[in-house]
């Protein structure tokens, strides 16, 4: 991907997109002893990074027209559909949505609110992104994935480049990973514009895909365990177009654990006053856990959702 692909979803989705807060956590400064800024795409759209990769994929594919999508499907551990939704809803596009049955309360209702066609009823996500192709194959829909779209992932690099226009000096990007493609496109960006920094993946213990792949030099196949992070669980696609980026742009893949989840969503909700979902606790995470060695350096670490339904969340900081 290109930074030219990134400035130009930029000024396509500006007049749908905010710019998000990039601001100062002092609890996480203090205990990493490092400046820690915190990219709260938490309070995008949506509440959710994904609201960028959304909308630029849906204006792309209406801009080149060839040809004019008519109908829209996808897969979604809940975010990347909700997003979607509320595109296909502002440019007056059906969608189909396939998630998995026990995907968080709130996002589902919000994707139904925004009027798309919900299909809640997979195992998991790998079952809904198969259902999702499956459709798309028999219906002639346009299949928008969550990750492996270079629209979507243009979109969502969008926000690191606010970052780096917030603070030239930043010199380690630490980014969860799901499917891949919000790292994809930051690192990208991060690359692109500065020669000094560094980039580091957030996977969960028990569903890290990625890092094993990357140590076996190919895609390689998980059984993925249940987490607080459900928007990171699952296998990418076999033929997603994140793993090469990964592979040649990222530094470093580190995995979290449940209780660093836990630690983190409770920290940035007391300390920062700041409301995640476990998958947008994920990079803080690897900060609250020491999963990586940050002294010293100026850190971004993007709290990518805040979609957490309201029992688990009182459950957590109870």
């Amino acid at each position: 991907m290109r930074l030219l692909d990134v400035l130009l979803a930029r000024r396509r989705i500006a007049p749908y997109v905010r710019r998000t807060p990039f601001v100062r956590s002092s609890w996480l400064s203090d205990l990493s002893g490092a400046e820690v800024w915190l990219k709260l795409e938490s309070t995008q759209h949506s509440h959710s990074f994904k609201w960028r990769g959304a909308f630029n994929a849906v204006m792309a594919r209406l801009e080149r027209g060839t040809p004019k999508p008519t109908r829209l499907v996808t897969a979604s551990a809940g975010n990347h559909g909700r997003a979607l939704a509320a595109a296909a809803e502002t440019f007056g596009l059906p969608l189909t949505v396939f998630t998995p049955a026990d995907a968080p309360h709130v996002k589902l209702a919000a994707i139904a609110r925004h009027g798309a066609e919900l299909r809640a009823d997979s195992r998991d996500y790998d079952e809904a992104e198969r259902r999702a192709k499956a459709f798309a194959s028999e219906t002639g829909a346009s299949f928008i994935s969550p990750y492996s779209d270079a629209d979507v992932i243009a979109g969502a690099a969008t926000a690191a480049l606010e970052i780096f226009e917030d603070a030239a000096d930043t010199d380690l990007l630490v980014v969860p990973i799901g499917g891949g493609g919000l790292i994809s496109g930051a690192a990208a960006v991060a690359k692109a514009v500065s020669t000094r920094c560094a980039v580091v993946g957030v996977e969960v213990e028990v569903s890290c895909a990625f890092l094993m792949s990357v140590r076996a030099g190919k895609l390689v196949e998980i059984v993925p365990g249940a987490s607080l992070a459900d928007g990171l669980g699952g296998n990418p696609d076999p033929d997603t177009i994140t793993f090469e980026p990964i592979q040649r742009l990222v530094d470093q893949l580190v995995t979290v654990s449940e209780q660093d989840l836990k630690d983190a969503l409770v920290g940035l909700v007391t300390a920062d006053h700041v409301i995640a979902e476990g998958a947008g606790a994920a990079a803080p995470a690897a900060v609250v856990g020491k999963r990586i060695n940050v002294t010293g350096r100026r850190v971004a670490v993007f709290v990518s959702g805040a979609n957490i339904d309201r029992a688990r969340l009182a459950a957590l900081l109870a």
